[in-house]
């Protein structure tokens, strides 16, 4: 298994939810379920290569077991017991990697699948300098899945951002007014910014808290997609901003 040249997916759409894809996949053997459950898979391969290199297997066996995990969800080997009363889809994908891991014979079809057969696009240069710049937390597997998990989802929702955004601000006022998205934020003034824009500081301002709004907006979309019902979006919110604070 090689890599290819792309991190976590940031073009991946669903119109419905992670779970209607993994249920239908589950039940057809139409290709569009399978291009769908693949999209999904692309989207979500990180936390699943962070948590087993934090387990301590090697890079190349972290890559292949990744890639042999996701390639048993696809043949849907994985998808026969799945039921969405689990509630959380992140739940759902560290159970079922962890009762792959479990069996041999699925470990044995993994490596022989690794052998040159990509079935999930990664990007292991990625991977590996992410793990590299969290590896020294001092999480357990399970704590650094949830943290990647975290990750992915606002990683992908900002990305959203940057998409809708495209089209009604340049790129470089893009990337100035999200520098007060962090936590610590940017300490600059909004005067100083509105000058470099060339826009007003109440103009800054007003676009700062529109995309925020958007932000938080779209972050609640991908989590709403990560789990069975609506009840459970914000308890999912809390969870995640606790295992990226943990």
């Amino acid at each position: 298994m090689k890599s290819a040249s792309f991190a976590p997916s940031r073009d991946a759409r669903f119109t419905t939810t992670h779970w209607s894809v993994v249920l239908a996949a589950r039940r057809s053997s139409s290709p569009d379920y399978r291009d769908a459950l693949s999209t999904l898979c692309e989207a979500y391969w990180y936390p699943i290569y962070a948590y087993l290199r934090r387990h301590g297997y090697p890079i190349d066996d972290a890559e292949d077991h990744t890639q042999g995990f996701f390639a048993a969800l696809i043949e849907k080997q994985g998808l026969r017991q799945v039921d969405p009363e689990q509630g959380r889809f992140r739940s759902y994908l560290l159970g079922a990697l962890q009762h792959y891991l479990a069996d041999a014979q699925d470990h044995t079809r993994a490596l022989k699948r690794g052998g040159g057969c990509t079935v999930v696009s990664l990007d292991a240069s990625y991977g590996e300098n992410q793990f590299n710049l969290e590896s020294s937390t001092g999480l357990s597997p399970e704590q650094l899945y949830d943290r990647s998990w975290a990750l992915t989802l606002l990683h992908r929702a900002m990305h959203r951002l940057e998409d809708e955004s495209a089209g009604s601000c340049r790129p470089e006022v893009f990337e100035r007014l999200i520098r007060y998205f962090a936590p610590a934020g940017d300490d600059a003034p909004y005067r100083e910014t509105a000058a470099q824009l060339n826009m007003s500081e109440a103009a800054v301002k007003a676009a700062v808290y529109r995309l925020r709004k958007r932000y938080r907006a779209l972050l609640k979309d991908e989590i709403a997609r990560t789990v069975a019902t609506e009840s459970q979006v914000e308890e999912e919110i809390q969870f995640l901003f606790a295992a990226l604070s943990g």
